[in-house]
């Protein structure tokens, strides 16, 4: 199997390639550093992050597949990604509470051998439940949503608060499985085998 190398130091994004194509990867974390660019729509922000996130890791591999995402809430046209501090979590979940919002990722997928790049956006829709003051205290003070994009993570505590979704829910979680696994395949990976190592 052709060498893959996720450029994240996500957890959950390790996890979830790993549920796709086992431990037939390496990790190695992007040091881009993401600007906030004003002049570029939320969706064309996300997928400047994204590619450049994967062209800096390329530069450290002679072949193979690097992987990249940015994931992030799209609420009133506006990006709101990890809060870092209970502060911000708090007002972030108080402005998602009872709302509809979009959880949208940036993935590309860099081939080195032939240099092609592959940026594709995925969307899924959230309704939020609605949240009392005390509830939202409670739920920051998990210490859960503080690194997680929009102040919530689905996979967690967080799905008490998740009514539905429409679309696909790794998306939610950072790495959209079914677009991945696509992509993928059309770079000629074959992600039923047995056995990829």
């Amino acid at each position: 199997m052709r060498q893959i190398i996720l450029a994240s130091a996500s957890p959950r994004r390790k996890e979830l390639l790993k549920q796709l194509i086992g431990n037939n990867f390496l990790v190695h974390a992007s040091s881009y550093r993401e600007y906030p660019y004003p002049d570029l729509r939320p969706e064309e922000l996300l997928t400047k992050h994204s590619i450049e996130k994967a062209r800096e890791v390329a530069k450290h591999f002679d072949s193979g597949l690097v992987i990249s995402a940015d994931t992030s809430v799209l609420f009133n046209r506006e990006l709101l990604g990890k809060p870092g501090t209970p502060e911000k979590a708090e007002k972030m979940l108080e402005m998602l509470s009872g709302q509809k919002f979009r959880v949208i990722t940036a993935l590309t997928v860099l081939d080195l051998n032939s240099g092609k790049e592959t940026s594709e956006l995925e969307s899924t829709t959230v309704w939020m439940d609605k949240m009392s003051k005390e509830q939202i205290s409670a739920y920051v003070r998990t210490g859960e949503p503080l690194d997680k994009a929009g102040a919530f993570a689905a996979q967690g505590k967080g799905a008490a608060l998740v009514e539905k979704i429409e679309g696909d829910f790794f998306n939610i979680v950072g790495l959209p499985l079914f677009r991945l696994g696509k992509i993928l395949q059309r770079a000629g990976v074959c992600i039923f085998e047995k056995d990829l190592s």
